[in-house]
């Protein structure tokens, strides 16, 4: 996950770069003589991690729209914490002087997706970004 505006910024220098490293390779194996199949099954691990980061790039670029539809469910609480202070607008600097700690704790959490994380510090966090938590549960078929 895309946690700052310097990791969004590598990630889009490093999308650039892979497409031009997928296309290059792409040329080089079709030069090879590859038969369609084996160029998919040569280039498909390769377009799945492309694809991936354009897909946590575009997670971000929402998040930082204010569009919280992409912050869901409970589980992963870590990320849609990382998710809501991006689309809040703040920076982890931000973040930890509401909470009253130093920048460096924010980034080490994030950067764990807040692991071990008690309910009583989501809440702080939650109140220093200015959300409330609201939830609701329906029956969910086994």
């Amino acid at each position: 996950m895309i946690r700052t505006e310097a990791e969004y910024k590598r990630a889009l220098r490093e999308r650039d770069e892979q497409a031009k490293r997928l296309k290059a390779q792409e040329q080089k194996l079709k030069a090879e003589g590859l038969s369609r199949a084996e160029l998919k099954r040569a280039m498909d691990p390769l377009r799945s991690f492309h694809q991936d980061l354009l897909e946590e790039i575009q997670m971000y670029e929402s998040l930082k729209r204010g569009d919280l539809r992409a912050v869901g469910r409970l589980d992963g609480l870590g990320q849609q914490l990382v998710g809501l202070r991006i689309a809040k607008g703040l920076t982890q600097r931000e973040l930890a002087e509401k909470l009253g700690v130093h920048e460096s704790q924010v980034s080490r959490d994030e950067r764990n997706e807040y692991h071990g994380l008690t309910l009583e510090r989501a809440n702080r966090i939650l109140e220093a970004l200015g959300v409330r938590l609201v939830t609701s549960y329906e029956t969910v078929s086994a």
